[in-house]
Order: structure tokens, then C-alpha cells, then sequence
């Protein structure tokens, strides 16, 4: 298992920070879409975290295979879950390498909903193969239930925060003193407190227009200045947020995140 000296340096990685269709979006051309800048192309919303013991993902995006080998990652010990919505879910298969080479199972930390989902939707790792399958087709996976109580994993302390999705109870987290709270609509009044004294903010906003699961550009601004980090990223970003042209209207020690987004821990 990889460990980390505690002078060692440790990162939170936004692997992903786009919304559920990526961008580019397929058959788009708009500006953002066509844009030459790097981070105007964004993959799906995935987090990488260095943990004292290991590395930890939260959520499995389906790019996570390219995400992982841009980012030169080579072994993932353990998976926590803001939610089951495809675009944070389907990347859960390319964990099978990783099962594969550590021997053992990933965990993957979850609420109930989230476990049944995963349970369905990758039924081939939890049942008996009906055929006589390669010891490598089947992930090695391991559900483990967590509530609103922080839990340590790896040597790190992880407090999960709930938040609301439109209708859907999620979940954010806290990591020492930087949250990830992506696909928000609204912050329940139990969940602030657990977003007070961070220094880094990495919060959802959509796009410029009200929706309703996701902050707006304007409601994430919002949320900011109540919490008061001292910095703040938006992510889960669309097509419609062009990188410069948003930052340069946005408050000081706020900006749009980008994948690769490097996060000191």
C-alpha cells in the first residue's frame, strides 16, 4: 500500500469538472465547445485524493481510465460516493485492475440508495458467474455503508455532508479543511456548520441560468459568501461557462475549476 510521510506534500485532484454530457458536448460547435484552451474541455466530475495510507476516489466517472492515466495514477485503495447518477457511477468497472492487482477488494463507501443501484447495475461482481469466467472478468468490490458520521479511511478523516439534488438526498465531503459539494441544488440548515473555517470551497455551478438540481453561477456565488472560504472552485460545469471569459467576471478568490486542478490538502 502506497503511504504518504506526514511532510510529505498531500493533493486533492479534480479529475473531472464537467456536467453529465461532458464538454465538447457531441454535436455541439459553439465557442466552448470548439475552444482551443485546455480547460474549456472537461470530463466528468471525479475527485483524486492522496491519503496518509492510500488513494481514494470520490466517485467513478466514466472517463476515470483516461482521467487516471493523465494524471499518472497507477493504484486506487478505496472509493467514497456523493450519489448514483451515471455520469458519477460508470467508470466503476476500470476499478477491476485495481482489485486485480492489490489482491483483495476496493472498498466502496456509500449510502443505502447508492449501494442498491451499484448492486443493480453491476450485478456481475456481487453473483455467481453463470459461465465459466477468467478470474480477471470479475471486479473485486466491497460495499460498505456510511451514514452523515465521519469515518476514517486510509488514515484519513472524511466527513460526508448532506446536500440536496434537486429532490435527491447526496452527499458532499469534508477533507481536513476542503469540501466537495458538486451537484447541489440546495444546502439543508444541518449541513452548513460542517462548511465553516475551509480554506478551499469546491462547489457546483451549472451555468449562468437557474436549474433546478444544480446551482447557478449567481447561487454558488451565494453560497460562497456566506461560508466564506478563502478560495473557492466551481465545478460540474456546462458548455456555456467559456473558462476566461467567466473568471474574469467572477469575485476575487473565486474561478472555475479545470481537470488536473491540483488542491493542497
Amino acid at each position: 500500500m502506497t503511504t504518504i510521510d506526514d511532510n510529505e506534500r498531500r493533493e486533492m485532484i479534480l479529475l473531472g469538472t464537467a456536467t453529465s454530457v461532458g464538454v465538447p458536448v457531441i454535436g455541439c460547435d459553439c465557442d466552448v465547445c470548439k475552444s482551443s484552451n485546455a480547460k474549456n474541455h472537461r470530463t466528468r466530475t471525479g475527485v483524486f485524493v492522496q491519503a496518509p495510507e492510500g488513494n481514494i476516489l470520490i466517485d467513478t466517472p466514466p472517463e476515470l481510465r483516461m482521467q487516471l492515466i493523465r494524471e499518472q495514477i497507477d493504484i486506487v485503495h478505496g472509493v467514497v460516493y456523493t450519489h448514483s447518477h451515471a455520469d458519477h457511477l460508470f467508470g466503476l468497472d476500470d476499478l477491476r485492475l485495481f482489485g486485480y492487482r492489490l489482491d483483495r477488494p476496493i472498498p466502496l463507501y456509500c449510502e443505502e440508495l447508492v449501494e442498491e443501484q451499484i448492486r443493480m447495475a453491476y450485478s456481475y461482481a456481487f453473483e455467481p458467474p453463470k459461465f465459466n469466467d477468467h478470474h480477471f472478468a470479475t471486479p473485486k468490490l466491497e460495499l460498505r455503508r456510511i451514514t452523515l458520521s465521519a469515518f476514517d479511511l486510509l488514515g484519513q478523516r472524511i466527513q460526508p455532508i448532506r446536500l440536496m439534488h434537486g429532490k435527491l438526498p447526496i452527499l458532499g465531503f469534508r477533507i481536513n479543511d476542503v469540501a466537495f459539494c458538486t451537484d447541489v441544488s440546495v444546502i439543508p440548515d444541518e449541513s452548513w456548520p460542517l462548511l465553516e473555517n475551509l480554506d478551499v470551497l469546491i462547489i457546483d455551478a451549472l451555468r449562468e441560468r437557474p436549474h433546478p438540481t444544480h446551482l447557478s453561477v449567481g447561487e454558488a456565488i451565494d453560497v460562497i459568501q456566506r461560508v466564506k472560504p478563502k478560495r473557492a472552485y466551481l465545478t460540474h460545469i456546462s458548455h456555456s461557462l467559456e473558462y476566461e471569459a467567466t473568471n474574469a467576471q467572477l469575485p476575487d478568490s473565486i474561478e472555475l475549476a479545470y481537470d488536473g486542478l491540483r488542491i493542497p490538502l
